[in-house]
């Protein structure tokens, strides 16, 4: 009896020693500079009232309509910068460091570095609990993270009303931000999931890849606001939604129907390109000065 008990209490003692082993190969090391790989068409900021891959609800889709990029350009708003979201939206790399605790030396926090329009995101490791629905919100939000099936898991939530893309769709300080960062060789993939129960009908699925980098990346700088144009105290520029004057520019461009670019649901899936195909005409390829517009064209054909 005494030996089958010490060979239970042994053949569990080596599977809790695999199963630790087999944890702690899941986690990776992605401390470092990474660049953003140029192949992905990831940026969605191109042309005003550009909706593609969202589902809005209606009071989004309003807003959305009544945004005018001017807005950026007053002096009360050059330095507020973008969410959360806009690390996988905006154009640059990611500066990774991490913090541990001098004793015990476990990783208290990983620290996405800032750049002058967006802000730095601190993943907390430690287990600490997350602040109180009245907790002050931020730009950064509050994120906590832990390893989980190979890659690390995140949730960033307290974030402050804002941008999920700088073409003016709105995400609430209700919304949560579902996280996975995944490490093969120098590639870092980051897959991100909003949620907002205000303006999304349905989560925002989007991943960028970066490649890690010989060379630091550093592209914080002091923000200092400037006159362009509009006065402190100025009225907040805006268009009705109705009478956007930009409202078609991208479904002219590429010969779109208006609602697929507005952000039904229903565009979201397969069965929408068969319901067009038979009335959708692609634009001819483009063959001189054609800058980013002309190489998406390119791509789809």
């Amino acid at each position: 009896m005494l030996i089958h008990v010490v060979g239970r209490r042994a053949i569990v003692a080596f599977l809790f020693v695999v199963l630790s082993a087999s944890r702690a190969s899941a986690q990776f090391d992605f401390v470092g500079s990474w660049a953003p790989l140029g192949t992905e068409d990831v940026q969605n900021d191109s042309l005003p009232v550009d909706y593609l891959g969202l589902a809005l609800t209606d009071e989004a889709r309003i807003r959305a309509l009544s945004y005018d990029e001017s807005q950026k350009s007053m002096i009360e708003r050059q330095c507020a910068g973008w969410g959360a979201a806009y690390m996988v939206l905006g154009p640059f790399g990611l500066r990774v460091t991490t913090q541990t605790d001098p004793v015990t030396n476990r990783v208290v926090s990983y620290t996405i570095g800032a750049w002058e329009d967006w802000n730095e995101m601190i993943i907390w490791m430690d287990g600490r609990p997350r602040p109180t629905e009245h907790a002050l919100h931020t730009q950064a939000g509050f994120t906590v993270g832990r390893w989980e099936g190979g890659g690390l898991a995140a949730r960033t939530t307290h974030v402050k009303a804002g941008f999920i893309r700088k073409t003016g769709v709105p995400l609430t300080d209700q919304a949560t931000i579902d996280w996975r960062f995944f490490r093969h060789g120098d590639v870092l993939t980051v897959l991100m999931v909003a949620t907002d129960p205000v303006y999304l009908v349905e989560p925002e699925i989007i991943s960028k890849s970066f490649r890690l980098s010989r060379t630091p990346l550093d592209y914080r700088s002091e923000c200092v606001t400037g006159y362009e144009g509009h006065e402190p105290g100025d009225s907040v520029p805006h268009f009705a939604p109705d009478q956007n004057p930009f409202a078609d520019e991208f479904v002219n461009l590429y010969r779109l129907p208006r609602e697929a670019v507005l952000g039904y649901r229903e565009t979201l899936y397969p069965e929408y390109r068969k319901k067009i195909k038979d009335t959708y005409v692609p634009p001819p390829p483009c063959t001189e000065s054609c800058g980013a517009a002309g190489n998406f064209v390119l791509r789809r054909q």
